[in-house]
């Protein structure tokens, strides 16, 4: 356990970035992190360094991504419906199925150690779930989780219910990679080409769809705020950049 536990999580807005080099930086944040506990192992407890929590946020142009225990056969667009669409496949390291991530959806990608907050997958899951339970919350919608399935789902348990947010992590030593994808204004045509998560009979949404109206860039603006106020609460910790905005990379 680091005795030398570290709240504070530097918070950076990537804006629209392609999915790979936003994977490469994750890993590389993993990687500076991972460097720094192999390092505190030859070292005594009161000489220990304290390692960083990074949370980026993202918008990705069309791709579709396959986690490690996902089946191909979920993707249903071949190499030509791709270029049609303008879109590409990636194979990753994380959990879950395929999931889709696009133009008006946030992206959430928190790189944490979790020895600076508590050693438990299953609870940063929750976590992230309830982070974006009280997110939308604040837009009147009620999400929910559907037992033995991740995310945030609407009208749990009705013939209707539908995921307005994926999720998918993996996690190296006890920090965490990958993260999850809120529908906002997302193009729901291009979910039609997967098996969302690998689950036929439910549904998926958007806050736009939900609440009828397209969301402007400002409350998109909005809506990430919120994500980082929730995130902060929820995992009880500090933000690391100062200003009122996300810190640019």
């Amino acid at each position: 356990m680091n005795t030398h536990q570290n709240k504070v999580v530097e918070f950076e807005d990537l804006g629209i970035k392609e999915y790979q080099p936003s994977w490469d930086y994750q890993e590389k944040l993993m990687k500076d992190i991972i460097d720094i506990k192999v390092k505190n192992r030859d070292l005594p407890a009161e000489q220990h360094l304290t390692t960083p929590n990074h949370f980026l946020l993202v918008e990705h142009p069309h791709v579709y991504t396959l986690g490690k225990s996902g089946h191909e056969e979920n993707m249903l667009a071949g190499i030509d419906k791709l270029k049609e669409i303008d879109a590409t496949f990636v194979k990753v390291n994380r959990g879950g199925d395929i999931t889709y991530h696009g133009y008006g959806q946030i992206v959430g990608y928190p790189v944490l150690d979790l020895e600076n907050f508590f050693t438990d997958i299953h609870k940063y899951m929750r976590n992230l779930e309830e982070v974006i339970i009280r997110t939308i919350a604040e837009y009147g919608l009620k999400g929910e989780r559907s037992p033995g399935e991740t995310g945030v789902w609407l009208d749990v348990g009705k013939p209707y219910a539908r995921k307005i947010c994926a999720m998918g992590v993996k996690a190296s030593r006890w920090v965490t990679l990958h993260g999850f994808a809120l529908n906002i204004n997302t193009d729901m045509r291009y979910f039609e080409y997967i098996i969302p998560c690998g689950i036929k009979d439910k549904q998926v949404a958007s806050l736009k769809r939900e609440l009828e109206r397209e969301i402007t860039p400002q409350e998109m603006e909005d809506i990430k705020a919120k994500i980082r106020k929730h995130f902060v609460d929820v995992f009880e910790s500090r933000v690391g950049c100062e200003s009122l905005i996300f810190c640019n990379v």
